[in-house]
């Protein structure tokens, strides 16, 4: 409910305001546990030049793709784990600006 009315209170209009949320809690539940690639990625990221919640939502992006290889595995859920800590592992704000992700 915070991340929502964060955007609410800025006039983001998104196409689904609970989606987007979702994602955000998930990264930030991420980052609260201190999953490495996750930690590394926001860093790396940050470093890169993007703002906090700009990376936040880079790696929302990831996330994204990684729900969506959960509902159609292939290769079993372990191997869709090391699929996404990759994919966090790999994530460039340079890629993020360009939406090349």
């Amino acid at each position: 409910m915070l991340i929502e009315g964060y955007h609410e209170s800025h006039g983001v209009e998104l196409p689904s305001l609970k989606v987007h949320a979702i994602m955000h809690a998930i990264v930030e539940n991420q980052l609260a546990e201190a999953d490495d690639p996750v930690v590394r990625a926001l860093a790396r990221l940050v470093k890169q030049g993007l703002a906090r919640h700009e990376a936040v939502h880079a790696i929302a992006s990831v996330v994204a793709e990684h729900v969506f290889d959960l509902l159609e595995p292939k290769g079993g859920a372990s191997s869709v784990n090391v699929r996404y800590h990759a994919q966090v592992e790999r994530l460039d704000a340079a890629q993020w600006w360009n939406g090349a992700l």
